[in-house]
């Protein structure tokens, strides 16, 4: 069987990453990638893995391109650290791995919202692709949403991927804020020009879909809460595009990561 290696990339995640990397002891190694943490990150990083490595932050599909060679497994997991493997996601990597019937491998995430499993809203169809052999995936090169690029056949696992995402509002705004500018900057560097009518229609659609057409409305308040930050996020967007359009930007970032 290929030797896995777990890749973690983080900054200021002293709140999540024990819980993160003690559900990734079996792996035969553990990468931690850090952005300059000023938090005790790294230290309790180091005490489940020697390899704690510094670079510096561009984006994330940036630092995950370049720690991925230098993974000693064939196969690679990567892995946020507000995630967690469970009991039955791991006997299914390793039973993947074993097996090699494909080159990559798509996860069931199972996302919680302010404490809470959010059972629609278009996430209850989150498959991202997480499980790879090292040398025939990549991520592609955007600022936002990054997704990895496999030369090869593509699987998908039993098992769940926990994603224990905003633990509180302050936490979604700091990333709100951060995830807007990125993505009006990705669609700046494309050449889009933001209209009117992107800020009058995109909001209430998005919010349309995921309360309506993808029954959010039955994760009950919730439910209601993420559809109408996520319109929002939306609106944002287009507005940063719009202030981008209008002053010939160079779809600068904010500095930091998610």
């Amino acid at each position: 069987m290929g030797k896995i290696t777990v890749i973690v990339t983080t900054k200021n995640e002293e709140h999540n990453i024990r819980e993160c990397l003690e559900t990734a002891t079996w792996a035969d190694e553990i990468i931690v990638c850090d952005s300059g943490s000023t938090d005790r990150t790294c230290e309790i990083a180091a005490e489940h893995t020697a390899n704690v490595v510094q670079h510096e932050y561009i984006n994330p599909a940036t630092q995950k391109n370049w720690i991925i060679p230098q993974a000693g497994g064939e196969w690679v997991m990567i892995l946020d650290a507000d995630e967690r493997i469970t009991p039955g996601l791991r006997s299914a990597i390793k039973k993947a791995v074993e097996s090699g019937d494909c080159d990559g491998y798509r996860v069931h995430r199972r996302s919680y919202f302010l404490g809470k499993f959010i059972r629609h809203c278009g996430w209850n169809r989150d498959w991202p692709l997480r499980l790879f052999r090292r040398d025939k995936g990549h991520y592609n090169q955007v600022e936002v949403h990054e997704s990895i690029i496999l030369d090869g056949r593509v699987g998908q696992l039993d098992g769940d991927l926990l994603h224990y995402t905003d633990r509180d509002l302050r936490n979604y705004f700091e990333k709100f804020d951060r995830y807007s500018s990125w993505a009006a900057a990705d669609m700046f560097r494309r050449g889009v020009c933001a209209r009117w009518w992107h800020l009058l229609l995109k909001p209430p659609v998005k919010f349309f879909k995921m309360y309506v057409l993808k029954l959010g409305f039955l994760d009950g308040f919730h439910g209601l809460l993420l559809c109408g930050l996520s319109a929002m996020s939306i609106f944002a967007r287009y507005a940063k595009l719009w202030e981008m359009n209008r002053r010939g930007a160079t779809g600068k970032l904010p500095s930091g990561r998610r």
